[in-house]
């Protein structure tokens, strides 16, 4: 067979490290394919043809990774990445140290060759290793029907199938799903109208910033940054649910609802899911801002459609220095240059109550700062520590301001700085709980000295999503914190909803369970997360 005995090899190499689930028989057909023995040279030329694109095909569906379609459709999006950032994906899932070994084994390879038949050992191996896999699994289904039926219970008496996981959850993995689907379908957060005492009101800044996760803060050690512990309420096991920006922008709009399976973002959604139209109708005048242009996927027609209230425009970043370069080489304002000048604008328009909605990409994979050359994932910790320090700053332009506001920090989905089985770092297409766990934190900013939350920002540790964010900023609109004989910061946080850890891609879903998470792949299986 050649130089596809280097091909079999590595997929049982592969195979071994448990990072290829090798469809065997598939496998071994088309070793004996490029074992038939053709004279015409035509006959050859066709078949080594067909052979690479069918070995590039089953090697692609043993991998495990996003169905081809969803690749193919992500062209024109890796055409709008600058050179230096496509440069950088490749050393990622290139590195030298990868093509060092390649190029040893195959000289190796060229030496052992002519001494042993290769390609008889692989053929062995591509038999026996099923065989011998197969042996031990009956051997193991023997025993487990032996210890049934010496302790009664073949009779599954315990109502539980083999296939069913053991955990806490009641079901299959399909069943608790769908038994999710249908307790978020019918969840709702309303809001009641803000008080009336101008004294008591305050304004609500909603800072979505993209790419950034617990895993991601520890990986750059920034987990106890002063800034959280600035916050008076910290959520410690957030689902933000998505691990792409366009999802997570529509999941926090929609934040008074349940959370909707990935295909139903895209249908229209009920008022009274649109986070902002409730704000809209208990008192507040709904804003948008980016500190980027939100051409990119359309991310800017998204925030208008879904913040639910007609009207609403996003004012250009123009006359704002550039703070740094876009992965698709758009301009960058820096975050605070951007709330600044919006809050100086909305102080000296004066009127009611503002919610805004800001978003972010300062943290985005691929960006650039200027006058250097560092990736951006060397740069990603010199990033975040702007853009911490920035949400500091923004917190302290209010409270120099007198105004009162209450501010929220909720990241879309994380970075996946860490890389892990499958998806190389920056990579995010399965929404594993390092990508979608994100640290949300809740500053009330204004409140008469002595009334301040004591001891630290309370903590949500149950599971939660957006629905609770919802819910706490409806009790703090229902009960101004800053009214005269208001309850304590941390009676607004009893009793939130609580959302089991569902993260969602096109055609990929993870669950978490008692002992960990599994993934619901494109091909329709549960797989067990590493």
């Amino acid at each position: 067979m050649g130089l596809w005995n280097l091909y079999f090899a590595a997929k049982l190499y592969l195979y071994s490290l448990g990072k290829l689930q090798v469809i065997w028989l598939l496998n071994i057909l088309f070793a004996i394919a490029l074992l038939v023995p053709l004279h015409l040279r035509w006959l050859r030329i066709t078949r080594n043809v067909l052979a690479v694109l069918a070995g590039i095909a089953l090697f692609y569906h043993e991998s495990g990774w996003p169905p081809i379609s969803r690749a193919i459709s992500q062209i024109p999006v890796l055409l709008t990445f600058t050179p230096s950032y496509m440069i950088e994906l490749l050393g990622r899932l290139v590195s030298l140290k990868a093509i060092i070994v390649v190029v040893l084994v195959v000289l190796l390879y060229f030496l052992i060759n002519r001494w042993i038949r290769v390609t008889t050992l692989v053929l062995i191996a591509l038999v026996g290793v099923p065989l011998y896999q197969g042996a031990g699994t009956l051997v193991a289904n023997a025993t487990s029907a032996l210890a049934q039926n010496g302790d009664g219970s073949s009779d599954g008496s315990d109502g539980r199938n083999a296939n069913e996981p053991k955990n806490d959850q009641a079901g299959g993995y399909d069943q608790q799903l769908a038994a999710f689907r249908a307790n978020e379908e019918g969840r709702r957060v309303n809001f009641s109208p803000l008080t009336s005492d101008p004294s008591a009101q305050f304004d609500i800044i909603v800072v979505h910033i993209c790419s950034l996760s617990w895993d991601d803060m520890d990986v750059v050690k920034m987990r106890n940054n002063p800034l959280f512990s600035r916050f008076d309420y910290v959520f410690q096991n957030f689902s933000s649910g998505a691990s792409y920006s366009g999802p997570a922008a529509i999941r926090v709009l929609r934040a008074t609802c349940g959370q909707e399976a990935h295909k139903a973002l895209y249908d229209p959604a009920p008022p009274e899911c649109h986070l902002f139209a409730q704000l809209a109708a208990a008192g507040y005048t709904p804003n948008a801002l980016l500190n980027h242009n939100g051409r990119f996927d359309d991310f800017r027609g998204t925030v208008i459609k879904e913040i639910g209230v007609p009207g609403v425009t996003i004012p250009s970043n123009e006359g704002l220095p550039v703070f740094m370069k876009e992965f698709d080489n758009s301009d960058l304002a820096d975050d605070y240059d951007v709330i600044a000048r919006w809050y100086k604008q909305r102080i000296a328009a004066g009127g009611g109550p503002v919610a805004l909605y800001y978003n972010t990409v300062s943290m985005h994979d691929g960006n650039r700062l200027p006058n250097t050359k560092m990736t951006s994932l060397e740069s990603y910790p010199v990033r975040l520590q702007t853009l911490l320090g920035d949400v500091d700053k923004v917190i302290n332009l209010v409270q120099q301001s007198g105004r009162k506001a209450v501010i929220v920090f909720v990241p879309e989905h994380g970075a996946a700085l860490r890389g892990e089985e499958n998806q190389i770092a920056g990579m995010r297409e399965i929404p594993t709980p390092n990508i979608v766990h994100v640290p949300v934190g809740v500053k009330v900013v204004g409140l008469p000295s002595g009334t301040e939350q004591a001891g630290g920002p309370v903590t949500i540790d149950q599971p939660t999503s957006y629905l609770a964010l919802a819910q706490l900023l409806a009790n703090l609109v229902a009960k101004s914190p800053f009214a005269v004989g208001a309850q304590p910061l941390a009676q607004y946080a009893q009793n939130l909803p609580q959302t089991r850890m569902v993260g969602e891609n096109e055609g990929t879903v993870m669950m978490t369970t008692p002992s960990g998470y599994v993934i619901h792949t494109p091909d329709g299986v549960w797989v067990e997360g590493k």
